[in-house]
């Protein structure tokens, strides 16, 4: 894994703050705060009330997938209605949602946060994050950890589930989630 020595010291610090870790991390996981957490942790963090939590995967992601019994939903990227197929990953492209910076304002502001408040933030697994991070960052938040592993965690790299994301993540570590959303988790735009 990514993650050796670094990670002992930031288990027993409960942060991922350290510039070794930034290292060890895939640069699409890294951020400009350099602040990370695991799913464990983060839900280590939520269980003492010391961060709130964001999930920021497509409402097909959380529509499929579930979410986090504790996550607030708002997409940092969305499926357009005519998505472009991209051969190279095999998948639909998603886009940025232009109301992303404005909807986290607002949410933000309903929960009481200031620029200072411990934001955890969730995609499928810590890439972007990451770079929702590194744009909450640039709205002055100071406080924002990407989930490094996120929600579905990183993929088996050998053996019969390989290419799965059966390694870590929200789900795979046991931490409370739902097919079932709740009004008060669902994305409403242009609200």
């Amino acid at each position: 894994m990514y993650c050796m020595k670094s990670c002992v010291v930031a288990i027993m610090l409960g942060i991922f703050a350290s510039p070794t870790l930034a290292d060890e991390l895939p640069k699409s996981k890294q951020t400009k705060l350099g602040l990370y957490v695991s799913a464990a942790e983060a839900g280590q963090m939520l269980s003492k009330q010391e961060a709130v939590l964001v999930d920021i995967r497509s409402r097909a992601e959380v529509g499929f997938l579930g979410l986090p019994t504790s996550a607030a939903h708002i997409p940092y990227m969305v499926m357009p209605m005519m998505a472009d197929y991209n051969s190279e990953k095999g998948s639909y492209d998603l886009e940025l949602n232009p109301d992303f910076p404005s909807d986290f304002k607002a949410y933000a502001e309903a929960k009481g946060l200031s620029k200072a408040s411990p934001i955890i933030l969730m995609c499928r697994s810590g890439s972007r994050s990451a770079r929702a991070a590194d744009l909450l960052a640039d709205l002055g938040y100071t406080k924002v950890y990407s989930m490094t592993d996120g929600y579905e965690g990183d993929k088996v790299a050998d053996g019969p589930h390989k290419g799965q994301r059966l390694v870590n993540g929200w789900r795979n570590a046991g931490l409370g989630w739902s097919y079932k959303i709740r009004a008060e988790q669902a994305y409403l735009a242009d609200q």
